[in-house]
């Protein structure tokens, strides 16, 4: 039985890209979007969790996103 990597790869691209402030940060403490600024808050992390729930909800249940080993 071969196993199903297809959440897990999509898992974690999307927990490094959509870790607020590595890439962008929305909302930011200045402005609506800030690139790059290496800074979080409590409402930018609710935020972006939000937003990782959201597309990974859409990769893996409605798209069907699946990789087999072996």
């Amino acid at each position: 039985m071969a196993a199903d990597w297809g959440p897990v790869v999509v898992s974690v691209i999307l927990f490094i890209l959509l870790s607020p402030g590595l890439l962008f940060q929305f909302p930011a403490r200045t402005r609506i979007v800030e690139f790059g600024n290496m800074c979080t808050s409590g409402i930018s992390i609710l935020v972006h969790a939000i937003i990782y729930f959201c597309i990974l909800t859409i990769l893996i249940v409605a798209i069907g996103v699946h990789i087999h080993a072996g």
